[in-house]
C-alpha cells in the first residue's frame, strides 16, 4: 500500500473563518455605537412634534368624516393647547430666538381662540385647521 502524502487544511478556510469573525466583531461594535449616539441624543423633541402632528391629524380626519361636533374638536384642541406650552422646553436652543417665540405665540393664540369660540361645524373647523397649519408650516419653514 502506498501511503498517500499528509493534506493539509486549506488555507482558505482560515481565511473565510477570520473574514466571518471579523464581520461578525464590526457588526456588533456598529450596534454598540449606533445605541451609544442614540442614548445620547434627546427624543423629547421629536415626540412632542409627532405627538401634536397625530393630534391635528385626528382632528383634520374627523372634519373629513363630518364629525365636527365640539365633543369631537375641543378635546384635540385642548390637548394641542397643553403640549404647545413645551415648545420652549423642547427645544431649549430656541428659547432666545425672537422668531421661535413669535411663532409659538402665534401658535398658542390662534389655539386660544380655537378654544374660546370653539369651532361648531366643519367648516370652521376646517378655517381653524388651516390657520394651525400655517402657523406649523411657517415655524417649520425658519427652523427645520
Amino acid at each position: 500500500m502506498s501511503a498517500s502524502p499528509p493534506r493539509h487544511p486549506s488555507t482558505a478556510f482560515r481565511y473565510l473563518f477570520v473574514l466571518g469573525l471579523g464581520l461578525l466583531i464590526g457588526l456588533i461594535a456598529t450596534v454598540m455605537v449606533g445605541r451609544a449616539l442614540q442614548a445620547r441624543s434627546d427624543p423629547f423633541p421629536d415626540s412632542l412634534m409627532q405627538v401634536m402632528q397625530r393630534q391635528a391629524d385626528l382632528l383634520q380626519q374627523a372634519q373629513q368624516q363630518n364629525r365636527c361636533s365640539l365633543a369631537d374638536s375641543v378635546p384635540r384642541l385642548q390637548v394641542l393647547r397643553l403640549l404647545s406650552n413645551d415648545l420652549d422646553l423642547a427645544f431649549p436652543g430656541l428659547k432666545d430666538s425672537r422668531q421661535f417665540q413669535q411663532h409659538a405665540s402665534q401658535y398658542r393664540a390662534d389655539l386660544n381662540a380655537a378654544l374660546a369660540s370653539p369651532p361648531t361645524d366643519c367648516t370652521a373647523l376646517a378655517q381653524q385647521l388651516l390657520a394651525l397649519q400655517d402657523d406649523c408650516q411657517a415655524c417649520h419653514q425658519d427652523f427645520r
